[in-house]
């Protein structure tokens, strides 16, 4: 289910994440507040070792918080035991990685057209999903290529198809950019801006403020504490 309409579709509050090594506590993320709207296009910024990728972990429902409370479209995750955590992960969340992570002998359609196997579709609807969104993403004639026979930036349209095919509620992109040249890379943030124009809500994670940029706002992260962050 969706939240309503003009209800955040991302609520976190005075979320904390600790990691016990056995010897010592290490705080990654202290007590974050955050929403996002239905429809916007968010960026979190942040260096290396600020919190990111426990921040993507726990908005991606692959981690939890140590405390606090992660509201992801109108579902509270804390009530969710591990198998809930995988359906809202497979049914609710799209994600696109800094390194494409496609099978490496496996066409783009089949590629794109995998999570929906994990929902249970059957291989004709499967493939004609998955065929409709990389026409839409313009790669019609790259269908049956396999990753190796793409470019990066080719194979980064691979990953969105993917992370669109199911219809997810939210788009959760990890440094998308991270292994493009800017070329390719600028394609790849005006695709996720026509997504954006479109409706759809794009959670984009980068060390990068000329990438954060083509969002519409945008965070710092440091230290794993959170602050608005003005985009020029």
């Amino acid at each position: 289910m969706s939240a309503a309409v003009g209800e955040p579709i991302i609520v976190l509050e005075d979320v904390s994440r600790v990691y016990d090594t056995g010897k010592v506590q290490v705080p990654a993320l202290g007590g974050v507040n955050l929403e996002v709207a239905n429809g916007e296009f968010l960026a979190i910024i942040g260096p290396s070792g600020s919190g990111k990728s426990t921040m993507m972990n726990i908005l991606g429902c692959l981690d939890r918080p140590t405390s606090g409370r992660y509201v992801l479209d109108g579902q509270p995750v804390d009530e969710l035991d591990d198998d809930g955590l995988a359906l809202v992960r497979s049914r609710s969340i799209g994600f696109v990685f800094q390194s494409y992570n496609l099978l490496p002998r496996t066409s783009a359609l089949d590629n794109v057209a995998t999570p929906l196997m994990y929902q249970g579709v059957g291989r004709k609807e499967r493939l004609r999903r998955s065929q409709a969104t990389l026409e839409r993403l313009g790669l019609a004639d790259r269908l049956h290529h396999i990753p190796s026979e793409l470019s990066g930036g080719q194979q980064q349209r691979v990953g969105i198809a993917r992370a669109l095919v199911t219809e997810p509620a939210l788009i959760l992109a990890d440094e998308p950019t991270g292994n493009l040249d800017s070329h390719s890379g600028g394609e790849v943030l005006d695709l996720f801006t026509d997504l954006h124009a479109l409706g759809r809500t794009i959670v984009l994670i980068t060390h990068d403020i000329d990438v954060a940029a083509a969002a519409d706002r945008a965070v710092h992260l440091r230290d794993g504490l959170l602050q608005e962050a003005v985009l020029a």
